[in-house]
């Protein structure tokens, strides 16, 4: 009877736990192994002893992401190109339905793994900071600097108005058909002047390996694609909300890819175009007729 009461918990648990340790890694896969350690640890766990399930296992969860973090980031100083978090969107079954977008999520990359913890247990799970202090082995004044330090990064990248999901669907439209046209007089007044591309293709396909910054350049390298391909090289699968942004799902000379555009005043301030097949296979599910 126990055991079908742990299994229970832990279901009921389940989809918050991977919105968790999602955010701490911005990978899927990563986030299922996670996920899965905790299940094994929980079914040792003796629940009489136990008095707030959900919080010992967000501790457990957001411990084991502590340590994942550290290999983590030593894998992506050798990681080829850009690196981006997975994209996920509104179809997956955990989607984690904050204020938090792939933008957000760059500006959490940039936080040390103390405070990434410490800013979406309290401010995007709503955990108190008493609990967020227990989970972080720390004291609470200390909790709540590290919350503050990691909310001005973060509101730092916030965009200051949202978007309407409508003005960005067109907005995403209208560069796709530029962009495949090489439509150097649509693409000027469709980009921010600062605007900055980041293509991550982590060695598994062509992308971009730095990131290209500037309306000029990025401009040019739009037309010289269109006329060097002759024409429209990619074929649009779908409008998608990619991890909160506005974008699209494309196929170019049958690569999936995904494009997500952080917007500001009407113009595109960032372009980020995921290629890497190991981070595209559920949103490739999610595309499946």
């Amino acid at each position: 009877m126990k055991t079908e009461e742990a299994t229970d918990i832990f279901e009921a648990n389940r989809s918050r736990l991977m919105r968790i340790a999602y955010r701490m890694l911005g990978s899927l896969d990563e986030a299922e192994d996670i996920v899965q350690d905790a299940w094994v640890r929980w079914q040792d766990v003796d629940l009489d002893v136990v008095r707030e399930p959900a919080a010992y296992l967000t501790r457990t969860v957001t411990r084991l992401c502590l340590d994942t973090i550290k290999s983590a980031r030593s894998r992506r100083e050798v990681y080829f190109g850009n690196w981006l978090p997975e994209p996920v969107v509104p179809e997956e079954e955990f989607y984690p339905r904050d204020e938090l977008t792939l933008t957000l999520m760059l500006a959490l990359e940039r936080l040390s793994p103390l405070e990434r913890a410490a800013f979406l247990l309290h401010d995007v799970f709503d955990t108190p900071l008493e609990e967020v202090a227990i989970t972080l082995k720390r004291d609470p004044a200390a909790v709540r600097q590290l919350a503050v330090r990691a909310r001005k990064h973060v509101q730092a990248a916030r965009p200051r108005y949202p978007v309407a999901p409508e003005e960005g669907e067109r907005i995403a439209e209208a560069f796709f058909t530029a962009s495949q046209k090489g439509d150097i007089e649509i693409l000027q007044t469709l980009l921010a002047e600062k605007v900055t591309l980041q293509s991550d293709g982590g060695g598994k396909v062509k992308a971009f390996p730095n990131p290209i910054v500037g309306r000029d350049r990025i401009v040019r390298l739009y037309g010289k694609l269109s006329r060097k391909l002759g024409g429209p090289y990619q074929t649009m699968i779908k409008p998608i909300q990619v991890d909160g942004l506005p974008g699209y799902a494309s196929s170019e000379f049958g690569v999936l890819q995904t494009t997500a555009f952080a917007i500001e005043d009407g113009r595109i301030t960032g372009i980020y175009i995921t290629r890497n097949p190991d981070k595209l296979s559920r949103i490739a599910q999610v595309l499946e007729p």
